[in-house]
């Protein structure tokens, strides 16, 4: 079976750990799939809008995510700094922010997608800023050279609200195994592609399986 017409959907989170501990693995799977697979990234927003600060024991949790992650997945980096008081007096578990930062980017410079999403997770992993943040986003957006006041109006505007929401419910329907997920898309066909966070082959083995069958 050819695989014309076959997207494989990356559905995602820039605030999600296990995100930044697949990227490695997930970088070197991209270069060695079919240049006749589109990969296409949906944001899936973890956590929505909220003002309120994040309770204690989530902080907690989402601190032994990190030493999960990196027990899981060898050389794997966090700043645990991020979870200082003294150096994040007010954190909030907000990621839709996030997500909108990297619709925000996309629309102002299509290319620039990918390095927004990397550039919000080394802010945010290695550097211990809040993405949450909307100060802390326009800075990360002027880092990858894209208009910080263009970045700020399109952020706030209800196009990327639109996409936003759209990219949600898009992303639910395909799969609901968290994030990050793989779902190849053959026609009207989805397989959830099982992830490995340390080989690509499963996942090589699993795609070329889905697109032709023995």
């Amino acid at each position: 079976m050819a695989t014309d017409n076959v997207t494989l959907y990356y559905i995602h989170d820039p605030m999600c750990s296990w995100c930044w501990g697949f990227k490695p693995v997930w970088q070197q799977l991209q270069q060695t799939l079919s240049s006749r697979i589109e990969v296409t990234y949906l944001v899936g927003g973890l956590a929505s809008d909220t003002d309120q600060p994040m309770p204690m024991g989530m902080q907690q949790s989402l601190a032994a995510t990190w030493q999960r992650i990196q027990q899981h997945i060898p050389g794997t980096q966090f700043n645990y700094e991020f979870w200082n008081p003294s150096s994040n007096t007010q954190l909030r578990r907000a990621t839709y922010p996030a997500c909108r930062a990297v619709l925000a980017a996309k629309l102002q410079q299509p290319s620039s997608e990918h390095a927004m999403i990397e550039a919000i997770q080394q802010a945010y992993y290695l550097q211990a800023k809040n993405p949450v943040n909307l100060k802390v986003l326009i800075e990360v957006a002027a880092s990858i050279g894209l208009d910080p006041e263009q970045f700020a109006h399109d952020m706030a505007s209800p196009l990327i609200e639109d996409k936003l929401q759209h990219q949600l419910q898009q992303s639910r329907r395909l799969s609901n195994q968290g994030f990050p997920s793989l779902v190849l898309k053959q026609g009207s066909t989805h397989h959830a592609i099982p992830l490995d966070y340390n080989d690509t082959e499963p996942m090589l083995h699993n795609i070329r399986q889905c697109i032709n069958p023995t």
